[in-house]
């Protein structure tokens, strides 16, 4: 049996009253697991931006100090004053960071679903996964078919499930093709093998012709780059074509959201057999589910009244279909984790590395094809 040292590393986020984050390493007990837990040694963790939310926020890292080196090491952030009065909830809190993470099961309560997992590579999702040590209910892990690495296993839930719950939320919904933007990233990629297996249409925008080339040697149909002369043009092409009229956006802010809703609009009218003066009786929906761009959201009303602008997270759809339907997800990502959903990373850090300030820099750029995976045990 592996030996389980009495305290483990883990990566805390405080924000204080005065504005200032300070990013710093805890050591931690590393506690004995009741009867249906198991105790996993953490190789594999990836920094999404849903982490990067918690870890640093909006604060400007390129601005930031660090104090100490190794196990001591302090960085020190000033979080935005517009934005301080939306956070006040985490004040003084040291609060660890981390959504998911792969690893090996190294100690078991005394249930025999807990014995079963011990020595098996495991994926979890929960957070507090920035930590050498993580403790887990045995039914909330997933076991890696064999074979499979941590690190390839780590990105098990966030951009998988996400990419899952998009196509699920399209079927349930009624319609039949979807719009993905910043669509070149893991979960972009991610989506455009899913669709094509399962034969949706999908519209994929980026914005730049190297995320144009990593889709189309994907073997997407429909790329819209949104620097081009004819991104308008090709939208709408995209969208007369594969008729869709659901999107889920990842930048937030700016005009694209309407632009996208304007687009499918003029598209369902193409063959529309009569002029309305409210616009298309055809629903257009765009959900925005990331915040690339912390701006306004910007609204021009050209596109009817049968429309529709709102939040998607992956956690309150997962609790919507039930646990039943969201293990059905889960076993699929395991079965295909090396295929469809296969996760690829720039660099693999230790914790102590994520904490130094020019790789902060780096990894907070959330740049396509600079993923970072964390090993906390390196």
């Amino acid at each position: 049996m592996t030996n389980v040292p009495a305290t483990g590393l883990q990566i805390r986020s405080l924000l204080g009253k005065d504005g200032a984050l300070r990013l710093s390493l805890a050591r931690i007990p590393v506690e004995e697991p009741k009867d249906d837990e198991v105790l996993i040694r953490v190789e594999a963790t990836p920094i999404n931006p849903s982490d990067l939310g918690l870890l640093i926020g909006a604060a400007d890292m390129s601005r930031a100090s660090s104090t100490g080196d190794g196990e001591s090491t302090v960085v020190t952030a000033q979080m935005p004053e517009q934005v301080l009065r939306m956070m006040a909830a985490r004040f003084e809190q040291s609060l660890p960071v981390g959504n998911e993470g792969a690893g090996t099961v190294v100690k078991a309560g005394r249930s025999p679903a807990a014995q079963a997992l011990l020595g098996k590579t495991v994926a979890t999702f929960g957070g507090a996964m920035y930590s050498q040590f993580r403790m887990a209910k045995a039914g909330d892990v997933l076991v890696l078919k064999a074979g499979t690495t941590a690190a390839q296993g780590a990105s098990c839930f966030v951009n998988p499930l996400t990419s899952l719950g998009m196509v699920e939320t399209m079927r349930r919904e009624g319609h039949t093709a979807l719009v993905h933007t910043a669509a070149a990233s893991n979960l972009g990629q991610m989506l455009a093998r899913l669709c094509a297996n399962e034969g949706i249409g999908l519209v994929n925008v980026v914005r730049s012709a190297a995320q144009e080339k990593i889709l189309r040697d994907l073997g997407a149909r429909h790329v819209c780059n949104l620097t081009a002369p004819s991104f308008g043009d090709d939208l709408l092409a995209a969208l007369v074509e594969t008729k869709a009229t659901l999107a889920f956006d990842a930048i937030g802010g700016g005009r694209l959201a309407s632009q996208i809703l304007t687009s499918m609009e003029i598209a369902a009218n193409r063959n529309a057999p009569a002029y309305s003066r409210y616009g298309s009786n055809t629903h257009k929906q765009v959900y925005i589910y990331g915040a690339l761009d912390m701006g306004s959201t910007e609204l021009t009303r050209s596109y009817g009244f049968a429309w529709g602008v709102g939040g998607w997270l992956l956690t309150p759809f997962l609790m919507k279909i039930g646990p039943q339907e969201a293990q059905r997800l889960r076993q699929k990502v395991a079965d295909e984790i090396s295929t469809t959903f296969a996760s690829h990373y720039s660099r693999t850090i230790s914790l102590t590395e994520a904490l130094k300030l020019e790789t902060i820099v780096a990894y907070s750029r959330r740049a396509t094809g600079e993923k970072y995976l964390i090993n906390p045990n390196a």
